[in-house]
C-alpha cells in the first residue's frame, strides 16, 4: 500500500524536473454520499441499509515533452447493516497490480484506499499511446453495450461518471474524417486473464461501423457495432460472440459459444420527452429461473461481462428536462420469459454548477422466491423477485 502512494506523490513533486518548464498540472476530483435502503435483502424478510462516502483527488499534467501523466486515488468509506450485505471491492481481474488496501473487511464499517488511475500518455508518429492503469470502454449502446466488455458498468448503475480503471497497453491511429484503428492489452491479475483486442471503426456516410475482435480473458470474441439514424429516430445496433473458456468448471463459462445482442433506439418527442429502449439478448443467461444460481456463480457475471440471469430484456431509459435545474430519468428492466421487471423513477438536481442531488427508488417485482419444503433449500421463481424494492439519494460535488 505505502509504495504506490510514495511513487504517487513523488511523480507529482517530480514533474519540474523532468519537464523543461514547470508543468501546468491539474487538479480536480469529486465527494460523493450514496445512501440506500432496501425493504427486503435477497431471499430474507429483513430490511437492509447501505452509506457510503467517497472521495477522489485526479491529478493530470506534464511529465516531460513527450509524455503527460495521470493518477487519481479514491478513498471510499463503508457502513452497511447487515454487516454482511455488501463490502468494498477486493482488487479487480483486470488488475496486474493490486494498489488498494482496505480495512476492516466484512465488518459493519469498512474502508478502502486504492488507486484508480496511474498512466502516462502521449503520441508519437500519428499513433496515440496509454501506458498503465486507465479507463477503456468501448461500444455506443447507452443502457447496457454488448461490445463494452473490459470494465462495463451494470445496465442499473447509478453512478457512471468514472469508468474503473484497469492495467492497459493502448494504441490508437485515427485516419480520414472518422476512422481509427487501434490495439490494446489489458493484463489481468492472472495470465488467463489478460485480454489481447484489435479494433476498427470507420464512417461510411452517415453510419458509424465499430469492429473488435481478439481474445478477451482466454476467449477468442469478435464483435460487430453500427450506429445511424432512421429519419429522426436514431438507432444503434451491437453484437459479441465468444468461444467459452473453462467450459463446465466452477470458475468458467456455461457453454462452449454465447454471444450478446443488442438493438437500441432513440428518438425525441415534441413535448421534450427523450426515450431510449433496448432490446438485449443475454447469451450467459438462462431460460430457467432454478438455473439462476448457477448463472450468478459463472465467469461470466464474476468477470463483469454480464449482470443479467435470463436471457431476453427489454431495457427502456425515458428522460424529461422539467427545468434547466430538475430533470426526471427512468429505468425499466424487464425480464421477458420470467417477467420479473425492476422500474426505477429518478429526480436529479443541481442545486449548483458542481453541486448535485440524485433522489429515487427503484421498484423490484416478480415472483418471489419459496422454500422447497421437501429439500429446504430456497428455490428461485424470478430475477428481480428475489429482493425488493429500494431507494435513496446520492449526492455529488465535483472540484
Amino acid at each position: 500500500m505505502k509504495w504506490f502512494l510514495a511513487v504517487f506523490l513523488l511523480l507529482v513533486w517530480s514533474c519540474p524536473v523532468f519537464a523543461e518548464f514547470p508543468p501546468d498540472v491539474q487538479v480536480g476530483g469529486h465527494l460523493k454520499s450514496l445512501n440506500l435502503y432496501l425493504d427486503q435483502i435477497p431471499n430474507d424478510s429483513d430490511d437492509g441499509f447501505i452509506s457510503s462516502a467517497s472521495f477522489r483527488l485526479d491529478l493530470t499534467g506534464e511529465l516531460a515533452r513527450f509524455a503527460d501523466f495521470e493518477a487519481s486515488v479514491e478513498q471510499q468509506l463503508l457502513w452497511s447493516d447487515p454487516s454482511e450485505l455488501v463490502e468494498v471491492p477486493q482488487g479487480s481481474i483486470n488488475w496486474l497490480v493490486d494498489a488498494e488496501k482496505s480495512w476492516n473487511r466484512g465488518g459493519r464499517f469498512e474502508s478502502q484506499l486504492r488507486l484508480d488511475r496511474f498512466n502516462l500518455h502521449g503520441e508519437q508518429a500519428g499513433v496515440q499511446w496509454v501506458v498503465g492503469r486507465q479507463a477503456i470502454g468501448f461500444g455506443r449502446i447507452s443502457l447496457f453495450s454488448p461490445l463494452d466488455v473490459i470494465a462495463p458498468f451494470p445496465p442499473d448503475a447509478l453512478d457512471v461518471d468514472v469508468r474503473p480503471g484497469v492495467d492497459a497497453i493502448k494504441l490508437t491511429r485515427y485516419f480520414g474524417l472518422g476512422g481509427q484503428v487501434g490495439g490494446v492489452v489489458v493484463f489481468g491479475d492472472q495470465p488467463r486473464h489478460n485480454s489481447y483486442l484489435l479494433t476498427f471503426s470507420e464512417n461510411l456516410g452517415n453510419l458509424d461501423l465499430l469492429l473488435l475482435t481478439g481474445s478477451l480473458r482466454d476467449r477468442p470474441m469478435i464483435g460487430l457495432g453500427m450506429a445511424g439514424e432512421l429519419g429522426p429516430l436514431g438507432l444503434k445496433g451491437e453484437f459479441s460472440w465468444y468461444r467459452g473458456t473453462r467450459v463446465g468448471q466452477l470458475d468458467g463459462d456455461r457453454r462452449d459459444n454465447f454471444a450478446i445482442a443488442a438493438l437500441e433506439g432513440w428518438y425525441r418527442f415534441d413535448n421534450g420527452l427523450v426515450l431510449i429502449s433496448e432490446y438485449l439478448y443475454n447469451g450467459p443467461g438462462s431460460d430457467d429461473p432454478a438455473q439462476y444460481p448457477q448463472i450468478i456463480a459463472s465467469a461470466p457475471l464474476v468477470e463483469g461481462l454480464s449482470f443479467l440471469l435470463g436471457r431476453h430484456y427489454l431495457l427502456l431509459g425515458p428522460s424529461y428536462e422539467f427545468h434547466p435545474l430538475v430533470t426526471a430519468n427512468g429505468l425499466l428492466i424487464f425480464n421477458l420469459q420470467d417477467s420479473s421487471s425492476l422500474i426505477r423513477p429518478q429526480l436529479v438536481v443541481s442545486l449548483s454548477d458542481n453541486l448535485q442531488l440524485d433522489l429515487f427508488w427503484a421498484f423490484s417485482s416478480g415472483d418471489k422466491s419459496q422454500l422447497d419444503p421437501q429439500t429446504g433449500l430456497v428455490q428461485v421463481r424470478s430475477e428481480f423477485g428475489m429482493s425488493g424494492d429500494t431507494g435513496g439519494l446520492l449526492l455529488r460535488w465535483y472540484f
